[in-house]
């Protein structure tokens, strides 16, 4: 399983410092951001799996920042722990009633801070709230998105997978294969963050699958660009030779060789139109069917 990812966001240089080296020690994989502007920024090259928030920020103060992550589909689920040096009940509740998920007051134990941390991922994987690959949304939340949608019109669905990952785990190992499923997360986040919409939705349903919820007016080009950047873009994790034959080889017992071709995107798009559907099962059963044709599409 890959590190939690933790977003520090704090515009003390030495506290910043402190926290990055610690949690670094302990296991956790550890970006920095000096104030609110940053910390989008952050967020849409990669969900953190939590977010440590100060409140007395240079630019956006941490309750406007915990306002806007939580209005934001791509980022309302990830726990927040407010870190700040106001220690009235006054601060602490306005905090909490923004969505905020725990509250650690200045000076703090950094141990205690630890527990804290891993208790709110604890809470969001015993939840099933999100994928510990790439930290998007899953289980619950993908449902609740998709219960959404038989109430509304004017949606699309984009149901992602990678082809031909399982050829490339057997020749690389499965720790390659995570990196690949998070390229793929990153690279949606990426795509989104440039051609979607604040309430567009991105979720990883499983393994090598993702689902985005967008506008049927976007939703072409968004699928267009994911496809042509992730095959310039995923290149990188084969080796110089693979990559110059356009495939992988791999000796099988009995002395039998297999050609996998590089993993591609394939992806299925429906819209409301595709419909009508009464229930997500149907939403899920046509918009994986529609990611299975694309995938023969582009294996021809």
């Amino acid at each position: 399983m890959s590190a939690p990812r933790i977003l520090v966001v704090e515009d003390d240089v030495d506290i910043a410092k402190l926290l990055r080296v610690y949690f670094d020690s302990q296991g956790f994989d550890v970006s920095v951001a000096a104030n609110g502007s940053d910390t989008f920024m952050v967020c849409n090259r990669q969900l953190p799996n939590v977010i440590i928030l100060d409140i007395n920020l240079p630019d956006i103060d941490g309750y406007e920042v915990c306002r806007l992550l939580r209005g934001n589909l791509r980022t309302s689920h990830i726990p927040i722990i407010f870190l700040t040096q106001k220690d009235q009940r006054s601060d602490r509740i306005a905090g909490l009633e923004l969505g905020a998920d725990d509250y650690v007051t200045k000076p703090f134990d950094i141990v205690e801070l630890k527990l804290r941390v891993q208790n709110a991922l604890r809470r969001a994987s015993y939840e099933s709230l999100t994928n510990p690959v790439t930290g998007f949304p899953s289980g619950k939340l993908i449902e609740e998105q998709l219960r959404l949608l038989l109430h509304r019109n004017n949606w699309a669905v984009l149901y992602m997978g990678i082809n031909h990952l399982q050829g490339f785990n057997d020749a690389y190992g499965f720790v390659a294969g995570d990196d690949i499923i998070r390229f793929a997360g990153i690279l949606v986040g990426e795509v989104i963050a440039e051609m979607g919409a604040p309430n567009d939705f991105v979720g990883h349903i499983g393994g090598s699958d993702f689902i985005l919820i967008t506008a049927p007016d976007r939703a072409r080009s968004i699928r267009e660009t994911l496809s042509a950047r992730f095959d310039n873009e995923v290149a990188s994790f084969y080796s110089f030779r693979d990559r110059e034959r356009g495939h992988v080889l791999i000796q099988d017992t009995g002395d039998q060789t297999r050609e996998i071709a590089l993993a591609t995107l394939a992806i299925g798009l429906i819209t409301d139109k595709t419909g009508p559907f009464a229930d997500i099962r149907e939403i899920t059963e046509v918009a994986a069917e529609a990611r299975r044709n694309a995938g023969e599409q582009i294996s021809r």
